[in-house]
């Protein structure tokens, strides 16, 4: 059983590791362990009871509670702020029960005095080796207890083991902007907390919801690591906190900068879900764990292998229209694409990014007879048909803005910033959902489209919410940050359900809405607007320590078309979900030529790429020479991408070591003549001769 049900202590069980808690001799609910799987229920340590420090750090600061709330003579960060009716803004929770439903363990809290209940939700992922937090905060009263308004109200907290004062835990996480996301930063943690958030209400460019813990020996093939990732697409925050005791621990959830959430009589609070791994194999197996829980558990066509796309931005940008569609699409025909997308500039009114956002029906010029005179050409040259929206924005120069200038995020008082000569409707409103959800939804039912890439192309400013008056339902506009959100995910949620065979990509100017929130809605991310290959080997390797290859779509363009080859920018291109975004009436016949030899190659190699087992052998961000390898679960076959951007001359490169292939197994190597052991090619590798701005790729088969 994942679930060890002791009344007063519980175990919970992965295939690979354990994770303790449980009541103390004070009856706080108390974290015991966390770390690889222990063979007994008596090999975990007990609940602790820590004595107190003097009169300045008493014992209930040095309690290393599960969901710790403010109260008392705590000054640790907590999960849970609240303020009472009576302004009481003390937190005093008690345990209250506990129950076991299959995989999942929810421990009851209660307010000793107040009426709130808090339930903590532990599910056991048990053969993904993970573990899914999520708290549901409810208020248990009537009208007569007024209500409780939620100032902070985090997923989970990940506590560490302890370590000695001269020792400290090492923070890997990802940074960035538009255009340069995923870099990978690591630096060690000191005694404070090291805040790692989004504030402007999508996931953002500038930081992503995962981050990963090590004790600095770490590597990607060894070492103890531990990680979290949080199921949330708008503000977040992640904090890591050591403490003067030598505590450190991981708080994640919606980010409390600017929240508030009038909770009513009845009324329950459920936060998004915190995912938590550990594993002692390093940074490789912490991502490959992830990998495997997205594609197997999380998108939505799980099984299904990602076509190859052509994008028609670059070509056209605004000046669309059914002839230059067209032509392009017979060319990407004829190269053996298989899924035509047509981008921005469709739309009523759009011949520019000054209007037309908003109104979400065929331009009457460009498409007099609609899209299906398009659609069922580029069907008839054998491919499926896509569309580009953006259906969170809206321009003030469109036919809905007139009619609705009320439905955008603003404040009365203020000047509506326009970014991109666009504002962004408030999905946290009911009437705006449904009619996004009634627009797009004719859209889909009158047009034969496969795929939609979902765009949104600015972040916040002036976070008002005018009709969220204190006396409605929605009483403190900064209810807004998750509202928003959730909007989003019914009207997402609601088209896929009514149109479940769409294939929906999320992109945010690129990387700006990536994570596991979306990925359930989404099976595809945007993964940069920058797609210079050179640029892309740094931000997808950021990428793929917590996403996998299946959801990154990666595009063959014309940047550096001079300076990079064409088979350099494939083969980075390759590394994902295959995608081509030049201007394809530009390329030579011997560029369509080659381009037509790639598309054949990647539809070989996709099963192994997309569903396969990923392994950085080679860092792109730390080195000019780089190499990546997908394995097929079966070790049968595995694909190898090895890059070298610039190194002076002269220069040796080093082997290539691989790394997840069958030790005692034989194998041959594309290019390279006899049959080597599994092992040898793992400990002795490949030497492989490449120029500057020259790349590789290899098949390998087990013989």
């Amino acid at each position: 059983m994942p679930i060890f049900d002791g009344q007063t202590h519980w175990i919970l069980e992965t295939a690979h590791t354990g994770y303790a808690l449980g009541l103390n001799q004070t009856g706080r609910l108390t974290h015991r362990y966390w770390g690889a799987r222990l063979p007994f229920p008596d090999d975990y340590p007990a609940a602790p009871n820590p004595p107190g420090w003097a009169s300045f750090n008493g014992a209930d600061h040095l309690t290393p509670e599960e969901f710790p709330a403010y109260a008392g003579a705590k000054y640790g960060d907590p999960c849970l702020k609240v303020t009472f009716a009576d302004g009481v803004r003390d937190c005093v929770l008690v345990f209250e029960a506990a129950e076991v439903r299959n995989e999942t363990l929810i421990i009851h809290l209660r307010d000793d005095h107040y009426p709130l209940k808090v339930s903590l939700h532990y599910i056991v992922h048990a053969s993904a080796d993970l573990i899914e937090r999520r708290v549901s905060i409810t208020h248990t009263g009537s009208a007569a207890d007024g209500d409780i308004r939620i100032e902070r109200a985090l997923s989970a907290v990940w506590h560490l083991p302890a370590h000695a004062p001269d020792e400290h835990y090492r923070l890997t996480y990802l940074s960035g902007r538009w255009l340069d996301e995923f870099h990978i930063q690591r630096e060690p943690l000191t005694p404070g907390v090291k805040l790692i958030e989004s504030r402007r209400l999508t996931t953002s460019h500038h930081a992503n919801p995962w981050v990963a813990l090590d004790r600095g020996g770490a590597d990607e093939d060894q070492g103890a690591v531990w990680f979290t990732a949080l199921a949330w697409s708008g503000n977040w925050r992640i904090g890591a906190e050591v403490t003067d005791f030598g505590q450190t621990r991981l708080l994640s959830g919606v980010n409390d900068w600017d929240f508030a959430w009038k909770l009513t009589p009845g009324q329950t609070f459920d936060s998004p879900a915190s995912f938590g791994g550990y594993t002692g194999d390093g940074f490789g197996a912490a991502s490959r764990i992830l990998h495997r829980y997205i594609r197997e558990a999380v998108v939505p066509h799980r099984h299904a292998l990602r076509q190859v796309l052509y994008n028609s931005w670059e070509a056209t940008t605004f000046d669309v229209g059914a002839a230059s569609q067209i032509r392009l699409a017979e060319i990407a025909a004829l190269m053996g694409v298989e899924l035509f997308v047509m981008d921005d500039g469709w739309f009523h009114g759009r011949n520019h990014d000054h209007a037309g956002l908003g109104d979400w029906w065929p331009d009457e010029q460009k498409f007099p007879e609609g899209l299906a005179p398009l659609i069922d050409r580029v069907n008839a040259l054998g491919m499926d048909f896509g569309l580009w929206i953006e259906p969170e924005m809206v321009n003030p120069d469109s036919d809905l803005y007139r009619a609705h200038p009320d439905w955008v995020i603003h404040f009365p008082t203020r000047n509506r910033t326009e970014m991109r000569n666009q504002l962004i409707l408030n999905l946290g409103r009911v009437d705006v959902q449904d009619a996004l959800i009634a627009r797009i939804d004719d859209l889909l039912n009158h047009n034969n489209i496969a795929f939609i890439k979902w765009d949104m192309n600015r972040n916040v400013s002036e976070p008002g919410w005018p009709d969220a008056a204190p006396q409605g339902d929605h009483g403190d506009q900064r209810e807004l940050w998750v509202r928003y959100v959730e909007g989003v995910y019914r009207v997402w949620g609601t088209l896929r359900e009514r149109h479940p065979d769409v294939i929906w990509q999320s992109c945010s100017g690129g990387g700006g809405r990536a994570d596991m929130g979306i990925l359930r809605l989404a099976d595809q991310i945007w993964t940069s607007d920058n797609t210079e290959a050179t640029a892309r080997l740094s931000i997808q390797e950021g990428f793929s320590l917590a996403y996998p290859a299946a959801t990154m779509e990666a595009w063959v363009t014309d940047a550096e078309r001079d300076r990079v080859p064409l088979a350099f920018r494939f083969h980075v291109s390759m590394c994902g979900v295959l995608g081509i975004g030049g201007n394809l009436p530009h390329w030579s016949n011997a560029e369509r030529a080659e381009a037509t030899h790639w598309v054949s190659m990647y539809k070989e190699i996709r099963p192994v790429v997309q569903m396969g087992v990923q392994y950085r052998l080679r860092s792109a961000q730390e080195s000019p020479f780089s190499a990546v390898l997908y394995v097929s679960d079966d070790q049968a076959e595995a694909v190898l991408f090895a890059f070298r951007v610039y190194l002076p001359e002269p220069c040796i490169l080093p082997p290539i070591y691989l790394r997840g292939l069958q030790a005692e197994a034989q194998y041959v190597v594309e290019g390279i003549s006899g049959v080597r052991s599994g092992q040898a090619l793992m400990q002795v590798g490949l030497t492989i001769a490449l120029g500057n701005l020259e790349s590789t790729l290899r098949r390998i088969q087990r013989v």
